[in-house]
């Protein structure tokens, strides 16, 4: 089952055409990656389907639901959480204050709730305790808890910001540049990661230019280039496509 679907998505910016009449559908329970060279497109696609930019045309459905018109906060609601190229964590907070964050979007109670100490305010914070925790101890962060989120290591700050989305409770989890940075046991740990959230029921949508990562983890790539899909299809088709290879990986040997 399919569960996102891009129809013909167009974005301009002023006279640049950046993602132009893109269509692709990422199905439910898969590892997918996005690739293609710098400029391609791929970043403002992800930001098109989390809502931080509105198409100029094109529809984006997830679950059953049209995301185009929807504000942000909304698409993390119907299960559509994201990280990003640039790390973007509260770095004078705590690991747990940060992950507590990303589970405070499924708090039900409101300000009034939480200005009058409810006990249902306190039931949802103890829930959303425990969930931070438990997402700290899958990406292997549980001993830094106490820590500011500014004392981790680059690393480490990549998987805090996936434990952060992951707090969301999503279907689908976007990832922009994962292993930016990463050395190799750590890109090593990430691809374990990303295979254990897959298998826990939640669908990955990445984009990285680490091909030995994305030729062993993805089971369906697409490929841009100039705003515009060229090729989609499994690793070992992306691999020998000719359009491919003139275009991004390049492969001279």
């Amino acid at each position: 089952m399919n569960l996102l679907s891009l129809h013909h998505l167009t974005k301009s910016f002023g006279g640049l055409v950046a993602v132009h009449g893109v269509s692709f559908t990422v199905k439910e329970g898969c590892i997918m990656g996005l690739i293609g060279p710098n400029g391609a497109g791929k970043t403002t696609v992800f930001n098109l389907i989390t809502g931080n930019y509105r198409p100029d045309a094109g529809d984006i459905v997830f679950a059953g639901h049209n995301l185009v018109k929807m504000p942000t906060h909304e698409i993390v609601r119907v299960g559509v959480a994201r990280t990003f190229q640039t790390i973007r964590l509260f770095q004078e907070m705590s690991v747990l204050e940060n992950v507590l964050a990303g589970c405070h979007c499924r708090i039900r109670g409101g300000l009034v709730s939480a200005m009058l100490r409810t006990p249902g305010h306190f039931r949802e914070e103890k829930i959303a305790l425990r969930r931070a925790l438990e997402e700290l101890e899958f990406v292997g962060l549980a001993d830094e808890q106490a820590n500011l989120a500014r004392n981790l290591s680059y690393g480490n700050q990549r998987l805090l910001e996936i434990a952060r989305a992951l707090a969301t409770e999503p279907r689908l989890l976007i990832l922009d540049e994962p292993a930016g940075g990463m050395n190799d046991q750590e890109t090593a740990s990430l691809m374990k990661l990303i295979r254990t959230i897959r298998d826990r029921g939640v669908t990955v949508l990445l984009i990285e230019h680490d091909m030995r990562l994305v030729m062993k983890i993805c089971e369906k790539l697409v490929v841009l280039e100039y705003g515009a899909l060229i090729a989609e299809g499994t690793p070992a088709e992306i691999k020998t496509d000719p359009k491919v290879i003139e275009a991004y990986l390049g492969m001279e040997d």
